[in-house]
């Protein structure tokens, strides 16, 4: 691997692969489309064509998903933007303007999938569908777009660890990404006479292991046990490997006047969360069905 990168490059030297000139846009008739926008769409797009395809699975009518996604897609964007202006507030605080500029980035998916699950509830309750049945339909779909989406990261150069060397480490040219993201550990691992940083590419462990996971809950569906368990599936799962990638990614949001990082802390409280919320669901289904077979055992016996 060459020690000066050109800027737009991109490589995993123990993987041997070295991508020259990965833009971060392309222009249309002298108008600059971002790469990070489009994957973000296409990401949208399949989540909610999986979702669709999951309803008529369970012959739920599909054009409700397509209804509500609208809703959802709006809400989501929202939700994710005030998510991070609220936890990065002091880049706000002196540029109001800024907040409404999204060409500079600033989304975060908690804010996203947050937003999504209380305009479900809305919706739910507007039309009168049932929230954990269809929450169970989305969440693959959700899971999806995750692991498509995360590649815009990818295409910004964002969404990286600390230094690492490890089989899938990243080598990022230094002007290609932002200096708050370049951490002192990062900048102590630079060697002399070149102008890279080697990094964790935690967006591609994000990635993956949402694939991990959107395959865990398909093949979960069909042996669940009440409505509502592929959604705490989705929060436990996602906040089990959101907790670890949070603790190495160097554009951590943290709570205000702390240190700590509050994705993690909000990962391990799902994940916490939902493995209770299972374990007592699951008891109070038991505790319901032990009567019923013990009045059927006693009938038998006559």
């Amino acid at each position: 691997m060459q020690d000066i990168m050109d800027k737009m490059d991109i490589a995993f030297p123990h993987l041997g692969i070295y991508l020259e000139n990965v833009p971060k846009s392309f222009s249309i008739f002298g108008f600059e489309i971002a790469f990070y926008g489009v994957i973000i769409g296409i990401g949208v797009l399949c989540g909610v064509l999986m979702a669709a395809h999951v309803a008529k699975k369970e012959n739920f009518d599909a054009d409700v998903i397509w209804d509500f996604a609208i809703y959802a897609i709006i809400f989501s964007i929202i939700g994710a933007r005030i998510y991070y202006v609220v936890f990065a507030w002091d880049k706000y605080k002196n540029d109001l303007l800024g907040i409404f500029q999204l060409r500079n980035g600033g989304l975060a998916i908690y804010g996203a999938v947050i937003a999504a699950f209380v305009t479900l509830g809305v919706y739910c309750k507007i039309k009168k569908q049932n929230y954990l049945q269809i929450a169970d339909i989305c969440v693959p779909g959700l899971v999806l777009g995750q692991v498509i989406g995360r590649w815009g990261n990818f295409m910004n150069r964002e969404v990286f660890g600390e230094y690492t060397d490890s089989l899938l480490a990243m080598r990022l040219p230094t002007e290609a990404v932002r200096a708050s993201d370049i951490s002192e550990k990062i900048s102590a691992h630079m060697v002399e006479g070149t102008n890279y940083i080697q990094v964790h590419p935690t967006f591609l462990y994000e990635s993956l292991w949402n694939l991990i996971l959107l395959f865990l809950m398909l093949y979960y569906r069909q042996y669940k046990k009440f409505e509502g368990e592929l959604s705490l599936l989705y929060f436990g799962g996602y906040g089990l490997g959101r907790a670890w990638i949070e603790g190495i990614r160097t554009d951590t949001l943290f709570i205000p006047h702390t240190t700590i990082a509050v994705s993690q802390v909000l990962a391990i409280v799902l994940l916490a969360g939902s493995l209770t919320a299972d374990i007592l669901i699951r008891r109070r289904i038991r505790r319901k069905i032990a009567p019923a077979e013990a009045a059927e055992g006693s009938t038998d016996t006559k």
